[in-house]
């Protein structure tokens, strides 16, 4: 017990210590400092109508920045690209080559290369005359956003978009232009899903039929000890070189999305 007393007396006292000495180095003004800025976010009431309307569109632009990623890849070829992309490397047998991250890195620019007719008409005619101050912020959305909606539908199945319209229980729209954003969004991801999934299973058949005939093979030999994926990854990676099978796939990917 009086062990434990005199080891919280000597913390103390040493803290006690450490504090008064750091109080006498704040008195002293070091010498040879470099005066580094300091950045603070004050909040506070609004005065006003425009300090509250500069408050929500400042919540708003934080909001689409954390949903970016989401919105990159609802909205855009992203999906197709990088779900054909991990069926390869599965029908491959390659596991974790190539990586992640350079699978992801790919398909994000594959992904901005299809869409930059998109995001180009997206800017001329909402953002810039937003920024020129020609229209109003309801009106450069709108312009933004209709790009976007035009490159969905002309990838939506019907079949999907009806499935939609029907669950979210409102009256049937006249014209394709009374259908609402929200029910186009997951429509135009589904339909991307399956025809990923079509890709995906055409690009397994080739990599099935070589597996099947290695298996074949060995089997014939009496090579029963043999794992035949042993055998058959170098073989499916070697022919995946010669046919030239990255640009093959690529280009079937962009033929598919570009017409």
């Amino acid at each position: 017990m009086k062990i434990s007393v005199y080891i919280l007396t000597a913390i103390l006292l040493l803290l006690i210590n450490c504090n008064l000495l750091a109080q006498r180095q704040e008195e002293i003004p070091p010498k040879n400092t470099i005066a580094i800025p300091k950045l603070s976010i004050n909040v506070d009431m609004a005065d006003g109508k425009d300090d509250l309307v500069l408050t929500l569109q400042i919540l708003v632009v934080m909001t689409i920045l954390t949903l970016a990623p989401s919105i990159l890849v609802m909205m855009t070829s992203f999906t197709r690209i990088i779900v054909v992309f991990h069926f390869l490397r599965q029908a491959l047998g390659t596991q974790t080559q190539p990586p992640n991250q350079l699978l992801t890195s790919l398909a994000l620019f594959l992904t901005f290369f299809v869409m930059q007719p998109v995001l180009n008409e997206a800017n001329q005619k909402g953002l810039q005359p937003y920024l020129r101050e020609e229209i109003n912020q309801e009106q450069a959305v709108n312009n933004m956003i209709q790009p976007f909606r035009e490159f969905m539908l002309k990838h939506t199945r019907e079949e999907d978009l009806g499935l939609f319209i029907k669950l979210s229980g409102g009256d049937k729209p006249n014209t394709i232009d009374d259908v609402s954003i929200w029910a186009i969004i997951p429509a135009y991801s589904l339909s991307e899903l399956r025809i990923a999934f079509q890709i995906g299973f055409l690009i397994f058949i080739p990599f099935l039929v070589l597996d099947m005939i290695i298996a074949s093979t060995l089997m014939s030999l009496g090579m029963f000890l043999l794992p035949p994926q042993l055998i058959s990854l170098p073989v499916k990676v070697l022919i995946f070189v010669l046919v030239d099978g990255w640009y093959l796939v690529v280009d079937s990917l962009m033929k598919s999305i570009i017409k």
